[in-house]
């Protein structure tokens, strides 16, 4: 099928957007290259547009007619939604339903939304958290991502959309941008590889599931024929403290320094850990990269991109 991923040369989208491209579908990617990297584009057609650009997202969808839409595109840095809410919202509640209306108006056959599960559930009441735990997210972009749920519930019922949502854990792995909005592994690594000095918000206790982008794009190829009008959480269900994060990377990288610490960042959930069970039941998903190997290929992808 004609497959669109919005955020497409970005670090999740770019390889799901290979993935698609090797089950035989044909691939257009759609990202401004706010985060984006054009290395990471590897011959899919190109639609170099913004979210909030509602013109251009129409006659986007109006040249490529997309049957499957992947909807990644976002503003992810949870810093940056404190410091600046409403371009959070902008872009992850406005320049989503840019995106949704151009599919209802071209008549896609499947939407499928990546939203997060580390941020829309705030500190958890219980671990690991389900589909079922009360949404109560500590910064705009738990919010942000959140609010667009419900719109893709509303165009099912009103237009007969079909969707899926899929919460990602924290994902970790080839491609994502140390320098840019990177999760710790990223961060760490690439400072490791380059024996620079690693920085630890908080006292290192702090839990996160950590989840091998390999599958997350599982997940999302799994969603093309399952999981209509569903939400699922992806993750292990497993907490990892940043202080084990670290002593890890170390031992996968020979990395001699100790860290620095620094004070807990504003809107951050202090623990979280994700129940699966339903996207295991239902899409019949399974994690399959443990964070030890995980980290091994993390690792060698940031040595290799160093030394190109």
């Amino acid at each position: 099928m004609r497959a669109l991923v919005t955020g497409g040369a970005g670090f999740i989208g770019s390889n799901l957007a290979d993935a698609l491209a090797a089950a035989g579908h044909q691939v257009a990617v759609l990202d401004n290259f706010y985060s984006g990297r054009r290395e990471n584009l590897t011959g899919h057609q190109l639609f170099e547009l913004d979210v909030r650009d509602r013109q251009g997202i129409e006659a986007a969808f109006e040249e490529f007619r997309p049957e499957l839409v992947f909807h990644l595109a976002a503003q992810i840095d949870v810093r940056n939604s404190v410091g600046d809410p409403v371009f959070d919202a902008d872009v992850n509640v406005l320049g989503a339903l840019n995106i949704l209306e151009a599919a209802r108006k071209t008549e896609v056959t499947k939407f499928i939304y990546g939203s997060t599960a580390g941020a829309v559930f705030g500190n958890p009441e219980y671990l690991p958290v389900d589909e079922a735990h009360p949404v109560k997210p500590l910064c705009p972009y738990g919010a942000s991502k959140h609010a667009f749920e419900p719109y893709l519930h509303m165009y099912g019922v009103n237009y007969g959309l079909r969707y899926t949502i899929i919460r990602f854990p924290n994902v970790f792995g080839p491609r994502q941008d140390p320098h840019g909005e990177a999760g710790v592994i990223a961060i760490f690594t690439d400072r490791m590889v380059r024996g620079a000095k690693c920085t630890i918000f908080g006292d290192g206790t702090s839990t996160r599931d950590y989840l091998y982008v390999g599958d997350i794009v599982a997940a999302n190829l799994l969603a093309i024929e399952k999981g209509d009008g569903q939400v699922y959480n992806l993750g292990w269900g497993i907490e990892v403290s940043v202080k084990e994060v670290f002593a890890a990377l170390v031992k996968a990288t020979g990395y001699q320094g100790e860290p620095e610490y620094a004070p807990a960042r504003l809107g951050e959930v202090y623990r979280i850990a994700i129940n699966s069970a339903k996207a295991q039941r239902e899409l019949g998903w399974q994690p399959t990269v443990g964070l030890e190997e995980g980290l091994r290929l993390t690792v060698a992808h940031i040595r290799a991109s160093e030394q190109s």
